[in-house]
Formats: C-alpha cells, sequence, structure tokens
C-alpha cells in the first residue's frame, strides 16, 4: 500500500471514529454524538467512509476520490446543519434573552475536530496521489 493510499485510509478510518465521539453537548445535561443528532445522515457519512476504505484497500483510485471530496462535503453540511438546529431550536421561547440563553448553553465538543481532521485527512491522500502521477511523468 503506498503512502497516499495509507493516508486516506487513515482519514477514513478517523472519520468513522468521529461519528461516536461527542459533538454537541445540549443544556449541559449529556452528550451528543452524530447518530444522536441525525441517525439516517450518520449512517450515509459511515457508508461513504466504508466505500473509501474499500476503494483504497482494492485500489481503486476514483472510488477514494469520490468518497474523500464526499465525506469532506458530508462533514461540512452536517456541521451548518446542526449550527441550523441549535439556532432554531429554541425559537419557541417568547423572550429572546431566555432563547439566547438556552443557545448559549448548547457546546460544540471535540467530535468536530474528528470529522473534520479524518475528511482533510482523506482528500489530502487524494490530492498526494495526483502529484505523485505528475512527478513519475516528469
Amino acid at each position: 500500500m503506498r503512502l497516499n493510499n495509507l493516508i486516506s485510509f487513515a482519514g477514513f478510518v478517523i472519520l468513522i471514529a468521529g461519528t461516536y465521539c461527542p459533538i454537541l453537548r445540549p443544556l449541559h445535561l449529556f452528550n451528543w454524538d452524530v447518530y444522536d443528532g441525525n441517525k439516517p445522515y450518520g449512517i450515509v457519512i459511515l457508508l461513504v467512509a466504508v466505500v473509501g476504505i474499500l476503494g483504497t484497500v482494492l485500489s481503486q483510485q476514483k472510488i477514494v476520490k469520490l468518497a474523500a471530496w464526499l465525506s469532506l462535503g458530508l462533514v461540512a453540511l452536517f456541521l451548518l446543519l446542526a449550527w441550523l438546529k441549535v439556532k432554531t431550536s429554541f425559537s419557541f421561547i417568547p423572550f429572546h434573552a431566555i432563547e439566547n440563553l438556552a443557545i448559549k448553553s448548547v457546546k460544540y465538543k471535540w467530535g468536530w475536530f474528528m470529522l473534520f481532521g479524518g475528511a482533510i485527512l482523506a482528500v489530502i491522500g487524494v490530492l498526494s496521489h495526483n502529484k505523485n502521477i505528475v512527478k513519475a511523468a516528469a
């Protein structure tokens, strides 16, 4: 296995691990992982990472490239959706000061670093593959 495949493989493994890490802590009561936030969307992220791992093991570079970019896009979209969910979850409260206090009580946790780190590492592995081809041809 070449170094760029190993980097992509590690990125996809970190992405899978990141789906089980805490990403939100609503009202300081409990931690949410990706599956607590949105279970079907978490399963899609997990399946894309598994397809990426299979692509790296089977040396299918087009599948790895698609899975890496798709995983980065899905994680970025999930962050946007989580941010919108936090901002709109307390809109039923008629007093804006209490609503803002409730919004500020939701904390973003370290699982986001794992999600983005894994997706970015997979993309770096894909991009380093393109540079190796250019160097070998020159």
